[in-house]
């Protein structure tokens, strides 16, 4: 075999590893970015651990299709980048999609999340979850107002016990 042939599959290779081993990996589309935007966007993935990639198509769609995301490999048409994060579930998506609402030139296409494939309203609906804080805050909130209506309801009927008694 060519030298290339080699070199190409070794590509494959690598990519499908990475694409098995990450727990997000959103797709999407980067339609003509600045070097400077290009860069902060990278800066930002990378702050948060994550990794952004620029592959060919063919390489992308073959490592696709060998690691069993058929149907993604069908999107992969035109100039696509992969953003990989292999810690964090939410973070890619949630910062690709900051990033676009500011940029129209970022579209966000499809993704893998946890080993499953996810079309652009999966990672639509994982980039705009709520906070691992802000969740929390909302369960201790929901929690607790049973309580303090359980307490002003007691309140209520001590004061007006106290109110027949007088």
């Amino acid at each position: 075999m060519r030298k290339s042939v080699l070199l190409k599959k070794e590509q494959v290779a690598e990519l499908k590893e990475r694409l098995l081993a990450a727990k997000t990996v959103v797709i999407f589309d980067e339609l003509g970015l600045t070097v400077d935007e290009s860069t902060k966007l990278r800066v930002e993935l990378n702050q948060a651990n994550c990794q952004m990639q620029f592959y060919k198509n063919n390489i992308t769609r073959r490592a696709l299709i060998d690691a069993g995301y058929e149907k993604l490999a069908e999107k992969i048409v035109d100039r696509k980048v992969l953003a990989f994060s292999n810690d964090d579930v939410v973070a890619p998506a949630r910062i690709i999609y900051n990033f676009a609402k500011t940029n129209k030139r970022v579209v966000l296409q499809a993704g893998i999340i946890e080993g499953k494939a996810a079309s652009e309203s999966d990672i639509l609906a994982l980039a705009t979850l709520p906070s691992y804080e802000t969740l929390l805050t909302q369960i201790a909130a929901g929690l607790l107002m049973p309580l303090k209506e359980l307490a002003i309801g007691l309140n209520m009927l001590a004061e007006q016990k106290e109110q027949t008694q007088a």
